[in-house]
């Protein structure tokens, strides 16, 4: 298993420096989470001792082992991750998740937003989210219209206990990756736009984009967060 996983990663990495070559990007400027939702605590172990300490779930339900396990033990432990919520979060589970989670990636509904805010003043702490765009326009994504992105980021003013850092999208599978770009481009487009405008809460710097399929043009385009699965940690049976 550790031979499996340090190859990957050394094979990611070089794909990723390549992707940062022909873009003329700094290897720093991106952050890898590790999706970890299809393997086992050991193999999520194990990423936290190859330095892939950013550690990406979907749903609450299927990460509470894990997170018990490695964050919930009451234990340090060494390389104590950074959890992301990167599925679509519904606002009753929120209670769940804010605290657990640093990162939320699926911010996408005011109704989403007063849970998050609610359960975070609980805590007195800040969430950094992600809002998310879909860019795509597929009925099977989840996210804002873009067209409704400046109107949401300027109402979430008023939710002191949220801070947005970026936006994340997700772009249709394609056996092409190159069929992804003006999905991606798109997201930059809407970051640096909202950025120009007084609406925006602060610089919102992040983009949360690409996947095992189409990260290496996710990167190319501005990606400074990409979340890598099967690719990475590989997928288990149960």
């Amino acid at each position: 298993m550790s031979t499996t996983l340090e190859h990957r990663l050394l094979h990611v990495e070089e794909r990723i420096r390549q992707a940062c070559e022909r873009s003329g990007r700094n290897r720093d400027e991106i952050q890898i989470i590790a999706v970890t939702k299809y393997v086992s605590l050991a193999t999520t172990r194990e990423a936290l001792d190859r330095g892939l300490h950013h550690l990406g779930e979907n749903r609450w339900q299927d990460a509470q082992v894990k997170w018990n396990a490695i964050s919930g033990s009451g234990q340090a432990e060494e390389g104590q991750p950074v959890w992301h919520f990167i599925g679509s979060l519904q606002s009753n589970k929120a209670k769940d998740v804010i605290g657990k989670f640093t990162y939320i990636h699926s911010l996408d509904r005011l109704s989403l937003a007063e849970a998050i805010n609610k359960r975070a003043s609980q805590l007195d702490i800040v969430v950094p989210c992600f809002i998310q765009v879909n860019v795509s326009g597929e009925n099977s994504k989840q996210g804002l219209a873009p067209e409704q992105l400046f109107d949401f980021v300027s109402q979430l003013r008023s939710y002191r206990f949220i801070k947005p850092v970026g936006l994340m999208t997700m772009a249709p599978y394609e056996a092409e990756p190159e069929q992804t770009r003006p999905v991606f481009k798109a997201l930059r487009e809407l970051r640096d736009k909202l950025n120009r405008r007084s609406e925006a809460m602060g610089t919102i710097t992040h983009l949360s984009m690409g996947m095992s399929n189409d990260f290496e043009v996710a990167i190319e385009e501005g990606a400074t967060w990409i979340r890598l699965g099967t690719i990475l940690v590989g997928k288990e049976e149960d």
